[in-house]
């Protein structure tokens, strides 16, 4: 048993015991495999293990890795851009990532849409949302979300799938809660609107079961998949 296949099993055994206690299903839950800092070959082994989505938090980095990933493997994978965006590299993202959870501003939803090739399909799309006033991660506040939330959904190139967070770091799971449950309800509101949201991007290696338990749909891991960074 490989590294990787070994913590996979540990994640999912967290997952499944997570969503059971919340009245859910294991399989409702996607895991995101943040492969930042981690060569094509570890993503490799990550697809032998049975991963299909991996995050990258750096443009140059994700490209040349994107680029260079069918030397090493004939998986179809779908890469997602999870880091903050600027707007000098709208354009690569566009062109190289199916997915991009970290949308917060008109600006970057504009340029992200003109610039998306014609022949591509639409740019799955999660607009990252503030849910703290502490947090320096960036995000939408709740107060503009819907604004933000009917530009995308007009953008042909773009389609909007549902939202992501980033809270502060917290050891108890009742405070991990509130941020999560936060996302939810304005999730919620959204398609009670009538958008058809799918996606709640949420939860770390360290808040997962938080984030289960308020309905996350997706759980980014990195390190306690991978191990440590490689460079």
């Amino acid at each position: 048993m490989t590294g990787i296949t070994e913590h996979l099993n540990g994640l999912k055994s967290r997952i499944f015991k997570a969503s059971s206690e919340s009245g859910r299903a294991p399989e409702s839950i996607s895991v995101l495999a943040v492969s930042k800092k981690h060569d094509i070959h570890a993503i490799a082994a990550a697809t032998e293990a049975g991963l299909t989505d991996f995050g990258e938090n750096y443009v140059a980095e994700a490209v040349e890795k994107i680029t260079r990933f069918p030397e090493v493997s004939d998986k179809a994978v779908t890469w997602h851009f999870i880091g903050r965006i600027q707007s000098n590299k709208t354009k690569e993202i566009a062109t190289h990532f199916d997915w991009v959870q970290t949308v917060d501003r008109v600006k970057i939803a504009r340029r992200l849409a003109a610039q998306r090739p014609a022949g591509l399909p639409p740019l799955q799309i999660l607009i990252q949302v503030q849910v703290d006033s502490e947090s320096d991660h960036g995000g939408v506040t709740p107060e503009h979300l819907a604004e933000l939330a009917e530009m995308i959904a007009g953008e042909p190139q773009l389609q909007l799938r549902g939202l992501m967070c980033i809270p502060m770091p917290s050891d108890s799971i009742d405070e991990q809660r509130k941020p999560f449950h936060l996302l939810k309800k304005l999730f919620d509101d959204l398609n009670g609107a009538g958008y058809s949201l799918d996606t709640l991007s949420m939860g770390m290696s360290n808040d997962l079961e938080a984030a289960i338990m308020e309905d996350s749909t997706m759980v980014r891991i990195g390190t306690a998949l991978f191990g440590p960074r490689q460079y």
